[in-house]
């Protein structure tokens, strides 16, 4: 289920929201639960037990470590924890991926074995570990209630796209929280808001993306135009989730943290990583990169662990060699940066560096294979005798325009300083019911409504 289908915001939603604020504040965490694992199943109620599973051991392992008194059994149960996370993630992400590469190097023909890829895996994996990892170093207090932990890790606001919440970010919020009306609205504001930069920008980008790759009439123009249409889409894509899933939680009492601060203003490639999909950058840092030494080892180490990291969070977004060579790009670049000061370089220049490498970066993160991957990156410094335009490209660039522009505008934070430039509730709530009209209308009509992040 979507948070942008009429499911979801007709029917899903409103009984999920009612019954909240009708339940005794005991059950509450239940009826999230409860209905978190409906929305979870709606589309793969098998796989339903792959999550249930991954609960109900990590709940143990979790007691395990946080009743033990010796070191090495808390970091026995620890291992355990990674062992089942990992494991998990592991065989239904990458088994294929490892048996293809195993076909190649040693020319055997084993099966694929075609295993669905449980929704937001990759997620609530990454939420178990930190949970397990902080109680660990005693940075979490033990949750002993299977409810309250269960309500942690599927938490459906943030189960399919993040952000990758903590536990300890949620931890007295799980016992005790309370909404105010003011709290509602501004939830609701925020989840309107992302809705409508999903449904009304990101789909939008997303079906010019679909008719630049059936096209046969490419041109640099039109590779250009796809690379600028496919960060923007891949932005308002994620980041209208995030802004639904922060908007979700609060209406619900939970405070989620931030996962995009306006990234394609940064003036250096280091900065973009602190300003996009942050959750998922501090998650790397906290839990592998520090923990392999980070910068205060030797400069050979210390490049093993730049190059562990960014191969590891390529590998996290998916199982194929672009990705994995796309995490290595960034590690590259990142090393460069640590010793050419591109932040002394004129503003316009540097600006204008991080937007190209962001480009090629998301072309290639794009791409099906490392075949196509060379051949769009390819097309867009003119090789293969693409013409520089075309009628076609002209006809399209004309037909969506406008919504670039309002994607290029919206990536800056304008548009919320116009917002919230004047508390005007009756503008606002005009504002939040014309965008509701204007996504309903959009779902109802049947446009195309993808999720990207559904691939990891």
């Amino acid at each position: 289920m979507l948070f942008s289908s009429i499911e979801f915001l007709y029917y899903f939603l409103p009984i999920v929201v009612i019954g909240y604020f009708l339940l005794p504040v005991k059950l509450r965490n239940f009826w999230l639960l409860a209905l978190s694992l409906v929305f979870y199943g709606w589309g793969e109620p098998k796989l339903i037990r792959v999550m249930l599973l991954s609960i109900g051991l990590n709940w143990l392992w979790g007691i395990g470590i946080g009743r033990s008194k010796r070191q090495g059994w808390k970091r026995f149960f620890l291992v355990l924890s990674c062992i089942t996370c990992l494991g998990f993630l592991g065989w239904f992400k990458y088994a294929d991926f490892a048996i293809e590469n195993i076909n190649a190097l040693f020319v055997t023909d084993i099966a694929l074995l075609k295993l669905i890829l449980p929704i937001g895996i990759s997620f609530y994996s990454f939420q178990i570990l930190s949970y397990t990892i902080d109680v660990y170093r005693g940075q979490a207090e033990t949750q002993y209630n299977i409810i309250d932990f269960g309500c942690y890790v599927v938490l459906f606001p943030q189960l399919i796209a993040g952000p990758i919440v903590r536990y300890v970010d949620v931890e007295r919020e799980l016992q005790e929280r309370s909404t105010s009306l003011e709290d509602f609205r501004l939830g609701l504001r925020r989840f309107l808001f992302g809705l409508g930069k999903k449904i009304l920008i990101a789909n939008q980008l997303g079906q010019f993306i679909e008719i630049f790759r059936a096209s046969d009439e490419k041109s640099l123009l039109f590779y250009w135009l796809y690379a600028l249409g496919f960060c923007l889409h891949i932005y308002f894509d994620f980041s209208g989730y995030s802004d639904m899933a922060i908007g979700l939680g609060r209406i619900f009492g939970f405070k989620f943290p931030e996962n995009f601060n306006y990234p394609f203003l940064s003036g250096s490639v280091q900065e973009f990583w602190r300003r996009w999909h942050m959750t998922l950058g501090g998650w790397f840092r906290d839990y592998l990169y520090i923990p392999l030494g980070g910068s205060r080892v030797s400069k050979a180490k210390w490049l093993r662990n730049v190059l562990f990291v960014w191969m590891f969070t390529g590998l996290w977004h998916g199982a194929e060699w672009n990705f994995v060579l796309w995490g290595l790009m960034f590690a590259a670049l990142l090393l460069m940066e640590k010793f050419v000061d591109v932040t002394k370089w004129p503003r316009l220049i540097r600006h204008g560096y991080v937007l190209l490498v962001i480009a090629f970066s998301f072309v290639m993160f794009n791409a099906t294979s490392l075949t196509q991957a060379a051949q769009d990156m390819g097309g867009m410094i003119g090789l293969g005798g693409v013409p520089l335009v075309t009628k076609a490209t002209l006809y399209y660039l004309r037909s969506y325009a406008g919504v670039f522009l309002l994607g290029l505008i919206g990536a800056t934070p304008w548009p919320k300083k116009l917002a919230l430039k004047k508390d005007m509730p009756i503008a606002d709530a005009a504002v939040m019911a014309a965008l509701l009209l204007l996504c309903t209308a959009s779902l109802v009509d049947g446009s195309f409504n993808p999720f990207l992040y559904f691939r990891f």
